[in-house]
């Protein structure tokens, strides 16, 4: 994929040197396959990926990417070895253990793979002492999640029920705690952020224990889809929208400098990158709706004795939207909609890496026609 309208970001990534962390997973995938089409130098580093997770080699990256790199991020000297030979001019750092229910098996694992591994990345960047910027991606449910109806802020409290959600507001603190202790100069050689994102859904996701890929799984061997807790209202948007804040975040902090507008002091910091309020929905309202496209039904089966997971989670976008310019483009429906048409289209034997391509087309295509202008605003 070659020449994609560049719109959010200009020419910023074109023969630049990239490195993804996680590269082979969901969103690794979707991430790597836009900065190629951007004519990035990508260059990867990640676990092989798991059984079943086939969407990295669907899309042929490895063979158009710069380096297709296996490693676990645990390793630190194995880091910090991969960056002095890199010398990334950005980094997004995705490699993580992702699933809440896997991190009630697993929650040791979990907290080292989440927070020493974020640790790693971040020292690596530290010892090479060459510029850079990092995206280091968290998750939505870093929040303390108090169940309110109101959508959590940046400067909200971090915490976390489970593990999963534990290890990622313990990643939050050691973001903020490296920013403030080694990125504190007017012009730091690392410029640090950290994402946040909501439910993110899209086609090529095959992770065990997601709604969408369960239940894809479930129709297409003629079975009801079982739904633990249907009632659980999550930010469902398209794995687009968030990548299209990571991009653009870098982008911003690539250009920034103290004096500008918005400046680099106010860059530099954690960013929530959520769907819009009309995309919170119920799982069950999820399952009408992809349904709808795929075919297939869906039951209510509670587990006995289930695992605590959120009921409510909602986030808030404005700090986004004014030093960034960047708002959720697609909405609830059209992300269902685009998701479905993947798995459609792909069952029916439609190339998977072509589908994507249309997709991010289409999807930059809408993004340019509702882009804003950043403002400058006071915030923490």
């Amino acid at each position: 994929m070659e020449n994609l309208v560049t719109m959010p970001f200009g020419d910023i990534y074109r023969g630049k040197r990239v490195l993804v962390t996680g590269h082979t997973g969901f969103k690794g995938s979707w991430l790597c396959e836009w900065l190629v089409g951007l004519g990035a130098e990508v260059s990867g580093y990640a676990l092989d990926p798991l059984p079943g997770a086939i969407l990295f080699d669907q899309l042929g990256l490895s063979r158009r990417m710069a380096s297709d790199l296996r490693g676990d991020i645990r390793d630190r000297e194995s880091v910090t070895a991969l960056i002095a030979a890199v010398k990334p001019e950005f980094v997004f750092h995705l490699a993580a253990q992702p699933l809440v229910r896997l991190s009630y098996r697993e929650p040791a694992e979990t907290f080292d793979v989440n927070v020493m591994g974020t640790v790693n990345v971040m020292e690596g960047l530290r010892r090479s002492a060459h510029p850079c910027v990092a995206v280091m991606v968290t998750t939505d449910k870093c929040y303390e999640n108090r169940e309110w109806l109101h959508p959590y802020r940046e400067e909200d409290r971090m915490g976390g029920h489970d593990p999963y959600s534990a290890s990622k507001g313990a990643a939050e603190l050691v973001i903020a705690s490296w920013r403030r202790s080694f990125c504190a100069e007017p012009s730091p050689l690392l410029r640090l952020a950290s994402a946040r994102s909501g439910n993110v859904i899209g086609g090529g996701d095959w992770a065990p224990d997601r709604i969408v890929p369960d239940a894809i799984r479930a129709v297409r061997a003629g079975e009801s889809v079982r739904v633990r807790n249907s009632q659980a209202t999550r930010p469902w948007q398209h794995v687009l929208d968030p990548l299209c804040g990571y991009l653009r975040l870098g982008a911003a902090l690539y250009e920034s400098s103290p004096e500008s507008s918005p400046s680099l002091n106010a860059l530099a910091g954690a960013f929530n990158f959520g769907p819009e309020v009309l995309s919170n929905h119920t799982v069950g309202v999820l399952m009408d709706r992809l349904l709808t496209h795929t075919g297939g039904s869906w039951e209510s089966a509670p587990e006995p004795g289930v695992l605590h997971e959120a009921g409510k989670l909602n986030l808030a976008v404005e700090k986004a939207w004014h030093l960034l310019g960047w708002r959720p483009v697609w909405n609830f429906e059209t992300a269902v909609r685009a998701t479905a048409e993947w798995y459609v289209g792909e069952a029916a034997g439609k190339d998977p890496a072509a589908l994507i391509h249309q997709q991010i087309a289409d999807y930059q295509t809408d993004a340019t026609n509702c882009t804003v202008t950043p403002k400058a605003i006071s915030h923490p």
